[in-house]
């Protein structure tokens, strides 16, 4: 019960995939682009003259980079890996039962379905499906995206199911009997919006919802947490909280573990800060941790995760470890922690999950992966264990565990040439099994995976992993393909993908991806390095590899493209404005460009704590210089660009890609593209052909224009 993290993670974990369709569609009061931009007309996001000019420009694209057999080619190629069904069908136990939502050919938007462990081991399971998407749009009329469910344990036969009508973070909520396999007759029901809701007891929920006028946050999150009782109108529903209008979120959550059940207030101030208050007999009592820290209480347990060092009772806990106490022993009062990791110049913590009787933490040295168990004994101390090394140049993640009642975990392997695998294990039964198995989606033989380290402008040394056929003559002349993220601590680990093996490795090409800093690859240090004023950073890195790769003879400015989405569609315009010679084509995909405006549009005010205030002139004075939509210049030589981004968008929004399309094209830049998906969210798309179609787009623009 990750309370800090898990508050970010439903905020959008850092922007990197979607938000409520509450744009501010016109310029806020004093703000220079009120005055001075020409395009705020393609901020109406649905309206009839900026969706003219979007479906105009999706022909024009369309026709360029989709209307040949060799896109069809890599849209197909894709998408049979997307729809595969010898994909692993990733679990999630819940009592006895695994749980799985899964999307093909047959079931675009996606059946959500259950089995037994006995039946998963098989190599062809039987699933029991509780509800067909697909069916229910027909029945319906809608084109529901289905986006997850919450069960109420221990029996979990009611669920609350999240739909989204057009792929966005809105949602509309509906009760779900499993025995049934119905929705609740006058069940628990809420309407479209950024909804917030979790299980108290059968005939409760805490709810965070749009109440009305003033019920969000600036930042279009709930505002007010409230008790609901079943049966009742929504309007009858009792306030535990009620924030202010300049924090980003305020939840309510219900801890049901047996013994230790607690209730919990988390109020988000910002992205990196909130504060977390037990309720308890009607009063709040606040958990004296920092706010940017991440407090975890876990049945007799509180573990805090730093962001920054924290001196208390006489004891400094570095930035990035992980340190524990007994809950209640805190509650009381007492400040004695033992320190369960602390990170080194090479390793950070990426994550950690709970067992019955034992910790997982799930380490990163220098951006691989291993684990470590702890096991907390009667006399206070933990005992540390190194679970199996993970093959070379790969990631192991926990998946799942079952904390209330086993030592069972749950495990995905994967790494740039490993076909993920998902392994199995009981903590004191022996290692874990491989209990599924991807197949090979493209001949990984023919390649190999290097790790090289570049010295960035300021002295740092940053890692790029290198995927390259062997033996790669280093000649300059080799299309290659540098990926990243470079924000809200968010790590670039290891991963396989079949997508860029069939459409970008197999024909031949190289690729990248960049560990710079503004991620979590090097624990907050490597955040907060790039954050707000020190955003530049983050790009002088990317940069940095790129000239790296040509330095060494991999490939050529010609020959180098880069690709990123969300605020890696801000480091794209970056790269585009601020260093056009080092790359020949860019795809900049549902992006952050108008750093002016961008608290303005859909979700932006989440994320202040980032990049910065821009109507604060003293903060503007530095995100201006990270700003492309302001920094587009007349008469400079940039390189190719594909914009993409959706309708739907509800967290960045379709109008930041536009705007700056539609601006290069206004100063007269021929080779500038766009294309705009109604549906996806800030995702790839609402099904596999829509992603397959997006990703199918940008490697081919970008294979095409760096010949």
């Amino acid at each position: 019960m990750r309370l800090k993290t898990s508050v970010r993670l439903a905020l959008a974990l850092a922007v990197i995939m979607g938000g409520m369709t509450q744009a501010h569609d016109t310029p806020a009061p004093g703000t220079a682009a009120s005055t001075d931009d020409p395009y705020l007309w393609l901020e109406d996001i649905h309206g009839t003259r900026a969706m003219d000019w979007v479906k105009a420009q999706n022909a024009v694209t369309e026709k360029q980079f989709a209307s040949g057999p060799e896109f069809s080619q890599t849209r197909d190629r894709i998408l049979e890996v997307l729809d595969s069904d010898a994909r692993i069908p990733y679990v999630e136990r819940r009592g006895d039962y695994l749980y799985n939502f899964w999307q093909d050919k047959a079931h675009p938007r996606g059946i959500w379905r259950r089995t037994t462990l006995a039946e998963y081991r098989k190599a062809n399971p039987s699933w029991e499906v509780l509800l067909d998407i697909d069916a229910l749009n027909q029945a319906e009329g809608k084109r529901w995206v289905f986006k997850g469910s919450d069960c109420l344990k221990p029996a979990y036969d009611r669920c609350l199911l999240s739909l989204s009508p057009d792929g966005g973070d809105a949602i509309e909520l509906r009760e779900f009997d499993i025995p049934s396999k119905s929705f609740v007759k006058d069940g628990f029901e809420l309407p479209v919006a950024k909804t917030q809701a979790s299980w108290i007891d059968e005939n409760h929920l805490y709810v965070g919802t749009d109440f009305g006028p003033g019920s969000m946050t600036t930042s279009s999150y709930p505002r007010i947490a409230k008790v609901w009782t079943r049966g009742t109108p929504l309007s009858a529903a009792a306030t535990v909280y009620e924030g202010k209008p300049g924090d980003l979120a305020v939840s309510a959550s219900h801890d049901r573990t047996p013994g230790f059940e607690r209730d919990f207030i988390s109020v988000a101030h910002d992205f990196f800060h909130s504060d977390t208050y037990q309720l308890k007999d009607g009063k709040l009592i606040h958990l004296d941790v920092p706010t940017d820290a991440n407090a975890d209480p876990h049945r007799e347990w509180l573990l805090v995760q730093l962001r920054d060092a924290w001196t208390v009772a006489g004891v400094t806990y570095p930035s990035g470890a992980l340190i524990a106490t007994k809950f209640d022993d805190f509650m009381a009062g007492k400040r004695q922690f033992t320190t369960l990791f602390a990170p080194d110049a090479h390793t950070a913590l990426s994550s950690y999950a709970w067992t019955q009787h034992h910790l997982i933490l799930d380490i990163m040295d220098d951006v691989k992966s291993r684990l470590d168990v702890l096991t907390p004994q009667a006399d206070g101390r933990w005992v540390h264990e190194a679970m199996p090394d993970a093959p070379t140049f790969s990631t192991v993640t926990v998946v799942d565990t079952d904390p209330d009642h086993s030592d069972e975990y749950w495990l995905s392997v994967t790494g740039f040439l490993t076909p993920s695998s998902l392994e199995r294990g009981v903590l004191g039964e022996g290692p874990a099994r491989t209990i599924k198995q991807s197949p090979a989606f493209f001949d990984a033989s023919r390649f190999e995976v290097s790790q090289h380290f570049v010295t960035s402008k300021d002295g740092t040394q940053v890692p790029y992993f290198e995927i390259a056929p062997k033996h790669l003559k280093l000649d300059g002349k080799h299309r290659t393909l540098l990926y990243g993220y470079g924000g809200f601590e968010v790590s670039l680990q290891p991963y396989y993908s079949g997508s860029v093996g069939r459409a970008w490795l197999d024909r031949g090409g190289v690729y990248v991806v960049a560990n710079i800093r503004g991620g979590g690859e090097y624990g907050p240090r490597w955040h907060q390095a790039a954050l707000q004023a020190n955003r530049l950073r983050a790009y002088e890195d990317f940069a940095a590899v790129a000239q790296d790769l040509v330095k060494r003879g991999v490939t050529s400015p010609t020959h180098l493209g880069a690709e990123g989405g969300s605020n890696g569609g801000l480091l794209m315009g970056n790269m585009l404005t601020l260093y056009p010679q080092l790359f020949g084509a860019i795809a900049c995909e549902v992006p952050l460009l108008d750093m002016k405006r961008y608290t303005h549009l859909s979700a932006g005010a989440s994320w202040i704590a980032e990049y910065g205030d821009p109507d604060d002139p003293r903060q503007w004075a530095f995100i201006r210089h990270f700003s492309p939509y302001q920094n587009l210049k007349p008469d400079v030589s940039y390189p190719a660009v594909l914009f993409y981004t959706t309708t739907s968008d509800d967290r960045v929004g379709p109008v930041q890609a536009r705007k700056m399309a539609a601006k290069m094209e206004g100063m007269g830049y021929k080779n500038v593209w766009f294309y705009e998906n109604t549906e996806g969210g800030h995702g790839a798309g609402a099904d596999n052909r829509q992603a397959a179609h997006m990703h199918a787009l940008a490697y081919d623009f970008l294979w095409n224009r760096l010949k």
